[in-house]
């Protein structure tokens, strides 16, 4: 294995497992939504203005006014899917909140067939429709097991809405090539900054350690450092090994819910949860069916 790609793997791995965690701090924190989210972009600025002053990317020039506006705009749907993330962990849990999650690449092709004219292709719609299908099997649970409270189903619509608002983004930074991926993550965070100040508790930070030490590992490792570790490795491998990789995200959140509380999926769960991971790594890698039967990677990824 060429040492690039083997270096880029690891960043990869690590930058799943510190995104799996994410949710554990969240819920350790004991803070409200608001509040975490606005303290992790606070830390994750401090951290992305320290890693983007070291690479140079913040000498004039580097930015026009429009991918200035463009990279604002994205702020604003990160942290607003972040806020929605993080609602829906507690509501639906971390497992359930995290493989709905997982959806966005599908209202991404949406989003890209209504407003850049990408075409729906047959392998794209059927990977949509067992998307779909885990969905109802997940919602189908509300009412047994983990899915019995009465926070289940407003949890996954959370989860629903992160999902879309993280497609949103995705989308306008399509239009961002070019730009010093670390620099849009800084632009996001000090956006996240300026539009939750007036709402979060900003007149001090949470007095317990406990409180205190998951904001600051929310903001500086799982933002700053996971951004570094996931854009250093999408630079190094090829798409179909970084969309593969992935999916250790999901898979790290669920057990993470597990060990941490004790949440265990119902068998109705575990295959919705199996079904949405399945259909995004279908499309993702472009798998669709030979005449032969046979499965196989498409280039109509």
């Amino acid at each position: 294995m060429d040492n690039s790609i083997r270096r880029g793997s690891l960043e990869m791995v690590a930058a799943m497992l510190i995104s799996g965690t994410i949710g554990w701090f969240v819920l350790v924190s004991g803070q409200p939504v608001l509040d975490v989210v606005f303290w992790r972009c606070v830390f994750g600025a401090g951290t992305l203005l320290l890693v983007c002053a070291v690479l140079g990317f913040l000498r004039p020039g580097i930015l026009t006014r429009a991918s200035f506006a463009l990279a604002v705009l994205s702020g604003v749907a990160i942290v607003g899917n972040w806020v929605l993330l993080f609602g829906s962990y507690s509501r639906a849990s971390i497992a359930i909140g995290t493989a709905v999650y997982n959806v966005q690449p599908f209202m991404l092709v949406g989003l890209a067939a209504v407003f850049l004219g990408e075409k729906l292709s047959v392998p794209k719609l059927f990977w949509l429709g067992v998307s779909f299908a885990g969905m109802l099997a997940i919602v189908s649970a509300h009412g047994s097991g983990q899915g019995s409270g009465e926070d289940y189903l407003p949890g996954i619509a959370l989860a629903l809405g992160a999902a879309f608002l993280y497609a949103v983004a995705a989308l306008i930074i399509k239009r961002l090539s070019g730009t010093p991926p670390h620099l849009i993550a800084l632009i996001q965070v000090s956006t996240g900054i300026l539009l939750l100040a007036p709402f979060a508790n900003t007149g001090g930070l949470p007095g317990t350690a406990g409180a205190l030490a998951s904001l600051v590992t929310l903001g500086i490792v799982h933002t700053g450092l996971m951004y570094v570790l996931l854009y250093g490795a999408i630079q190094k491998l090829p798409t179909a090994l970084t969309g593969a990789l992935s999916f250790i995200y999901p898979i790290a959140a669920i057990f993470v819910d597990w060990f941490a509380f004790g949440h265990r999926l119902s068998a109705l769960q575990w295959l919705g949860v199996a079904a949405i991971l399945l259909a995004a790594a279908g499309m993702q890698q472009g798998w669709w069916w030979r005449a032969s039967g046979k499965l196989h990677a498409t280039s109509d990824k």
